[in-house]
Order: C-alpha cells, then structure tokens, then sequence
C-alpha cells in the first residue's frame, strides 16, 4: 500500500497523478515511495514552466520599453515634423517611440537634455546646424560640449537655402544671375542690402559667408525672424536674402521672387534649372541639416541598431515622398559619416560665426 497519508481509498494518489499510477496496487506503488525517481520526471516541467515565466516576463518588460527622441524646437516646425515622421516609420523595429519638444534658449535646452540622458539607447535626440555647429561659436557659456557629449546614429536630411531677390528689384538692377549680383556689388559698393531672421541665423551666416567669397560689401538687417524678414524682401525693402527653401518656394513659383542659386553644393532636385551658387563661388555651401545623435557613452552595438533602424526608414520611398513635400532631401549615413559632417561643420561655422562678430549673449 502506499506510505503516503490520504483518504485510504483506492484511487489515484494526488503526488502520483503525473505516472497515472493507482496507490491500491502494490507493483506500482514503489513510484510513491521513490523521491527521486518523482524529481527526475517532476524537476523538467518546473524548469520548463520556470523558462516560460521567465521569457513571458521578459516580452512584457521589453514591451514597456519607450524610446523618446528629443527634440530641441517647438511642435509644428518642420523638425519636429520629420522627427514625430520618423518615430512612425521605426515602431516596428524599435516599439514605441515618443516625441518630446524641449524649445529654448535657440535649440540649446534640448540639446543638453540630450547630452545629459542616460546613454542606455532608449533617450535619443535630433541634432540640428543650430545646436551643432552654430550655437557652439555664437554663445559665449555652453551647457554641453557639441563634439563630445553626444554619439552620432544618422544624418537625417539637409533642406537647401537659397538666395533670392524681389522680382521688382532685380528686374530694376538688370541682375539674373550671381554673376551678375556681384558685379553690380563691386560697382555700387555699400548700396544693396539683405535681411535675415536674425543676428546669428542661418540667413545672416549665408550672407556673410557670400560677402567674404564674393568680395562685395552689402549691409545687414536682422528682424525678428524669418517670416518678417521674408515680408521685407517682398515688400522690397531689402534687395535680396538667404531664405530656406521650404519657406521661399511657393513665393518662387508665384514669380514674387526670383531664384538666383541654391546654396547646396550641387543644385537641388526641387530646384534642378537654379544653378548651386558653388558655379559662380567654388566651394561655397550652407545648407540646414539636421540628424539623430545618442547620449556619448552609449554602446555602439547600440547605436549600430539605431542606425539600422533609422536608415531604413530613411531609404523608404514613402519617406522620400514626404521629405520632398517639405522640400527636404534625405540623408541617411553612418554614425561615422555623420559624425565627421558635423566635425567639418563645426569648424566651418567657427570661422563664419567669428568672421561675422555675431554674439547673442
């Protein structure tokens, strides 16, 4: 009979269920008796049970996993646009991923919540001309350091300017070409004049960076941003600026404005008959770009799976689709290759910024 206490009836035995062995019978009954021999079929289900658990856990807690892309500008720009286009595009690599607009201080407060975010991979940020490589020269204090605190993922667009003059005026001045707005620079020194969005802006950094190639003197005036600075051009209180080209096109087609060169180094698809002003000034380019960078610290099989993912989404033809209603054009690179075009630019910016005496504090 069996050693183990239960009702006494013959039956199955509650500890013996998993050999189907009745306790009434006394050939079978030695399995109630064998400790050993109930672990040896017993201890593998635990463990599988145990594994299941476990990897039930493990799925759940990387579900709860949100990766957050900081971004350094107001909702609405066309920044955060992208950034919240990309967000959508990588959910199926990466899960969920977040927005989180930190405006301020030119893009600067974002930028440092980046800098200063765990380097773990899941707080990520987008990393703009602005915040990386004019910001660094235009402000005397920084709360992080451009070319050290952060890790690079991917380039993710650049988004030609381009200079333009009131159709008015440059009928008036007989100037169709770059060629021909530096001619009448040198022989009417000090009498034209550009707008931008501002001292420091990337407006005012163009124009300067073309005095300096192009040998001519042209008066400054800074507003209040680049939409009152764009109404002066219209208006034809100024003669001509460097406006970006998402926000000048539809004034372009209109014939409110006439295009004289794209700022890129060769010319733009959007724009292919505007020559690049790298035709008349070799070597000239400013453009406005902006990429994904990681806390520095982050692992680079880390950031390599960020990468990926993100260059994917890049390639996509939806993705291009899109970029090109914004104007834009996709860049996807590697962390090195993005990580260099920002060094270069940087350095770029050091001497333009300086060259042009600007400061904002």
């Amino acid at each position: 009979m069996c050693r183990q206490r239960h009702s006494g009836k013959p039956g199955i035995h509650t500890a013996c269920k998993a050999f189907v062995m009745e306790c009434d019978k006394p050939a079978r009954s030695i399995f109630c008796n064998n400790r050993f021999m109930i672990q040896k079929y017993l201890n593998p289900f635990k463990i599988v049970a145990t594994v299941a658990l476990a990897l039930a856990a493990s799925t759940a807690l990387s579900q709860t996993k949100i990766t957050r892309i900081i971004v350094p500008y107001a909702p609405g720009g066309p920044i955060d646009v992208t950034a919240r286009l990309m967000a959508e595009r990588v959910k199926d690599t990466l899960g969920t991923v977040i927005i989180d607009n930190k405006p301020g201080g030119g893009g600067n407060i974002g930028a440092d919540a980046i800098a200063k975010a765990a380097p773990d991979g899941l707080t990520i940020g987008i990393a703009a001309v602005a915040t990386h490589a004019i910001n660094p020269w235009l402000y005397t204090k920084m709360p992080y350091n451009a070319a050290t605190d952060f890790a690079p993922i991917t380039q993710m667009l650049r988004v030609p300017n381009v200079l333009v003059m009131n159709l008015e005026t440059a009928a008036r001045l007989k100037i169709n070409t770059v060629a021909d707005l530096i001619k009448y620079a040198k022989a009417n020194p000090g009498k034209l004049n550009y707008a931008s969005g501002g001292n420091g802006s990337a407006g005012h950094l163009a124009g300067e960076m073309f005095k300096a190639q192009a040998g001519i003197f042209a008066v400054h005036i800074p507003y209040n941003g680049g939409n009152p600075a764009q109404l002066a051009l219209l208006s034809g209180q100024v003669d001509f600026n460097f406006d970006n080209l998402a926000t000048a096109s539809a004034n372009i087609k209109s014939g409110k404005l006439k295009a004289l060169a794209v700022t890129t180094a060769k010319r733009s698809a959007v724009l292919p008959d505007v020559p690049a002003v790298a035709e008349t000034l070799k070597g000239f380019e400013i453009d406005t770009w902006w990429g994904l960078v990681a806390p520095a610290g982050t692992p680079a099989d880390v950031v390599t799976k960020l990468n990926a993912a993100f260059v994917a989404a890049l390639n996509s033809p939806e993705t291009k689709t899109r970029f090109a209603s914004l104007m834009a054009e996709p860049v996807a690179s590697s962390p090195a290759e993005f990580g260099a075009f920002m060094k270069s630019e940087l350095a770029k910016y050091e001497r333009v910024v300086k060259g042009s005496g600007a400061k904002v504090d």
